[in-house]
């Protein structure tokens, strides 16, 4: 089966196993990068890429990371039409895994946080109220300045979930050890639900599973990193697929929510997803009774994980302080560094990017409105006007997509228009659009430019690039928007 729109038809086998051993070296020599320099507890911290370069094995480091990076994004990026099968796709995604799970962090710190915050919880501290500095965690200086002082900005799930790492794996390398097994965790639960999901959508698996789980950004950071967004995803996955398999049930939502409740209990941005999944199995005014079912079980989970830890709702407060890195990577500070740049030139301190945040984010309610009610038309007007990657499926995986593709949009919109971007923000709508979407350069460009943005060690490059990136990002904006413009009246209402 060949998608429509896809970028190229199905490679020869020949070229599939170049591209799976190209992609395997890289990750190696990710690997290595990261035994030479990557994020390890003694490394030295607000380094530049010209100290890395000059330190003893700065060049090799930096040599090994670059290349590898590209020959694991170059390999992805030649099978994104899809693997040649479902088992290859997985087997080949395991293979570029594997040397990233015997390696030292990688790409990012944010390990380092996660222990001294399950420290923190698990030494009677709540880490809602103080940063880890304050705490008294041992391993405090392995965190990264910019997040010592600030709480904790993930729910109690992944807080009780760090104090467990903590506390069966004693010492700092256990902790770190562990956290890595959760995250691949709910990366195997990503893998496992990922199958029914492409059936009930109509997409082949071999697309699907090679899209979202063979990402670099997945080996990278979720791998590396040990990032918690593995586990977010998982439970987010595993929450729709309960919905798609029992759309109608008040039992299944009930369940449904209450997963999607510990995806938000994880990272608060899978909570863009919930209205989306109310339109499952909804049709009419059945909206509403679905909304409530699933909305009771995601309340449900809130309070019973809110209670458990002891915790409350302080969390909800720490997200506030999430925003404190400015980066242009993230287009609404982007846009306020480029006021303020130009502010300067005049002798103005506009103070800038806290309004274009603002604006950002009202924007983003709108979007997500928007967005919203479009769904609900397609759905509710029996699939009517879907886009041609839709034709001649059934109609319950024509709505399914239809659902799934607004949720991916949805987690598009959040990541677009958040204060803050990191490259593993990507891997968010990756794991939906990799069901819906006909066409996928549009989003996985993107996840491939995002894999560069990291050193081996944490190294953000978008520090040392303010200005030339803010102005690029926003002349970026600025394209986009008058091509949006421009085409708006010839495209056909659901692009």
């Amino acid at each position: 089966m060949t998608t429509p729109g896809a970028p190229s038809p199905l490679p020869g086998l020949l070229a599939a196993r170049f591209a799976r051993y190209a992609g395997l070296v890289g990750a190696v020599l990710l690997a290595v990068a990261g035994y030479l320099g990557g994020a390890l507890p003694d490394a030295p911290l607000n380094v530049t890429p010209v100290s890395i370069w000059r330190a003893p094995v700065g060049p090799a480091t930096l040599a090994c990371w670059l290349v590898g990076t590209a020959l694991l994004v170059g390999a992805w990026w030649s099978l994104r039409a899809g693997a040649p099968s479902s088992r290859w796709a997985y087997v080949t995604a395991g293979l570029w895994a594997l040397p990233l799970l015997l390696a030292p962090p990688v790409g990012s710190r944010d390990v380092y946080s996660y222990a001294c915050q399950g420290w923190t919880y698990a030494h009677g501290v709540d880490p809602y109220a103080v940063g880890v500095a304050a705490s008294g965690c041992p391993w405090v200086e392995t965190v990264a300045p910019i997040w010592r002082d600030t709480p904790a900005p993930y729910g109690p799930v992944f807080v009780l979930l760090a104090a467990l790492a903590v506390t069966l794996g004693g010492g700092l390398t256990g902790t770190v050890l562990l956290l890595r097994v959760i995250a691949v965790a709910g990366l195997l639960l990503a893998a496992f639900c990922l199958p029914p999901l492409a059936r009930a959508t109509g997409v082949p698996t071999r697309r699907a599973a090679w899209l979202a789980l063979a990402a670099p950004l997945v080996g990278v950071h979720l791998v590396g990193g040990a990032h918690n967004d593995a586990v977010m995803l998982g439970l987010l996955l595993c929450g729709l697929l309960v919905a798609v398999r029992r759309p109608r049930r008040p039992a299944a939502l009930l369940l449904a929510g209450a997963l999607l409740g510990l995806a938000v209990t994880v990272k608060a941005s899978a909570v863009v997803v919930l209205p989306f999944v109310a339109l499952l199995g909804a049709s009419g005014r059945t909206v509403f009774r679905s909304g409530a079912w699933l909305g009771g079980g995601l309340l449900g989970a809130l309070l019973v994980t809110s209670a458990l830890s002891g915790l409350g709702f302080g969390w909800v407060g720490g997200l506030t302080r999430s925003g404190d890195s400015e980066q242009w990577t993230s287009p609404p500070t982007a846009v306020g560094m480029v006021v303020d740049y130009a502010g300067a030139l005049v002798g103005r301190d506009t103070q800038a990017v806290p309004v274009t945040r603002v604006v950002a984010l009202l924007l983003l309610a709108v979007v997500l409105v928007a967005l919203w009610w479009r769904t609900w038309r397609r759905v509710a007007a029996r699939l009517g006007g879907l886009p041609s990657f839709s034709g001649g499926l059934p109609a319950g995986a024509a709505r399914c997509r239809a659902v799934l593709h607004g949720a991916g949009l949805a987690l598009v919109a959040t990541v677009v228009l958040s204060p803050v971007f990191h490259p593993w923000y990507a891997t968010w709508p990756l794991a939906l659009l990799a069901f819906t979407a006909a066409r996928t350069t549009w989003f996985a460009l993107p996840a491939a430019v995002a894999t560069f943005l990291a050193l081996p060690d944490g190294t953000n490059l978008a520090r040392f690039t303010k200005a030339p990136g803010a102005l690029a990002m926003t002349v970026l904006l600025l394209f986009l928007l008058l091509r949006m413009r421009r085409y708006a009246p010839e495209r056909s209402p659901d692009p």
